[in-house]
């Protein structure tokens, strides 16, 4: 770990300062948040996005010398999921752009793998790290190859539809968590509320609003969910308060501080889900057990976790191709020594590591 950057307490000080600037933080989801990045690795390395944002040029100084594309950022092996497109077919892809940022590509590259070897290690993903990167830069490059394609789930992709919708059987099992939560009872701002009413069905129909906990980089920010009846059952909607990605936190405000959620979505190789909107400064979606992120132990024990990560890395140059020429990443990429990524990573993951180790004894 480079000896000028701050101890991972003092970066988390800072940056927790910072977001309050922008946006309100809810200090029981804090705490919760404080308390889950002790728990686990993966944990940690999903909440503490800030964090690499600040390390991951300094110790891979030679990835950032690549060709920048608008990127995901904070991609990670549960930054995925499945939506309904506007035909109503089942869509898988990258699932949250909190952080979306103008970035060399090899960040997402870098991040996705590191994920992943941090999943092999906690034997959730059962590869090795080698065989880990080659498949992710292989899905990488055929998409660039071929110029990009969304993920229609019901066509050419029978593997990889089988993983994600193995968690769609016991779909009372979403329903049951959220009607669990109790009403808000507190006043909640009037954006999110108008919010959340423009993407119901009927703007006027009524509904109930409750706080929703869930991710780990958010965790934190309001997360707000209304839930209504609508012709026999259950549908909902949820605002998320954004801010903007933690680059501009690590960057010293150096760089412009636009949230790029709603671009990177309308610029992308995607089949658009239709009830994800960038509404202010909250983005809104549709939640339902066919509309959410997928995380490892929700996926089948038999899987092809090859096939899994070379998706995962073709949808990623999928993002990347809204905004950079594919001749331009492919000559980047071939000029790059043989192994750059899967050294990269372990850099990465030793670097992320000592930060937790170091977390869990505060």
């Amino acid at each position: 770990m480079p000896k000028k950057l701050p101890h991972i307490g003092d970066s988390t000080k800072r940056y927790e300062t910072w977001l309050a600037a922008h946006v309100s933080l809810i200090p029981r989801d804090l705490q919760l948040k404080h308390a889950q990045m002790k728990a686990n690795l993966f944990p940690f390395f999903r909440a503490t996005y800030y964090r690499w944002a600040e390390v991951w040029p300094l110790v891979c100084f030679d990835a950032t010398s690549a060709p920048e594309a608008l990127s995901v950022g904070d991609l990670h092996v549960e930054n995925f999921g499945t939506w309904r497109d506007s035909d109503g077919r089942l869509i898988w892809g990258i699932n949250d752009f909190d952080e979306a940022s103008w970035l060399p590509y090899t960040n997402d590259l870098v991040r996705l793998l590191a994920s992943a070897n941090v999943a092999i290690d906690a034997n959730h993903i059962a590869l090795d790290r080698k065989t880990a990167s080659s498949a992710i830069l292989e899905g990488y490059q055929k998409c660039l190859v071929g110029g990009g394609r969304p993920f229609v789930l019901a066509e050419d992709h029978p593997a990889l539809g089988a993983m994600a919708r193995h968690r769609l059987k016991e779909p009372e099992k979403f329903w049951a968590k959220l009607n669990s939560l109790a009403p808000i009872k507190t006043k909640i701002p009037n954006s999110a509320k108008k919010a959340i009413a423009r993407m119901l069905p009927q703007p006027d129909m009524p509904h109930m609003l409750v706080h929703r906990i869930a991710g780990l980089g958010s965790l934190g920010r309001e997360r707000y969910v209304g839930i209504a009846e609508w012709h026999g059952g259950k549908i909902a909607r949820e605002a998320k308060a954004l801010c903007p990605s933690a680059c501009v936190f690590a960057k010293s405000g150096k760089v412009s501080n636009k949230i790029l959620y709603q671009e990177i979505l309308d610029k992308s190789v995607r089949c658009p889900d239709p009830w994800v909107r960038l509404r202010g400064r909250w983005i809104v979606r549709r939640l339902a057990p066919d509309c959410s992120r997928i995380e490892l132990s929700a996926l089948p024990a038999e899987r092809d976790e090859i096939r899994l990560l070379e998706a995962m890395g073709y949808e990623t140059a999928n993002i990347h191709l809204g905004t950079a020429k594919a001749r331009d990443l492919f000559k980047d990429l071939k000029k790059r020594p043989a192994g750059w990524l899967y050294s990269a990573a372990r850099q990465m993951v030793d670097a992320v590591t000592a930060d937790w180790e170091r977390w869990r004894r505060l």
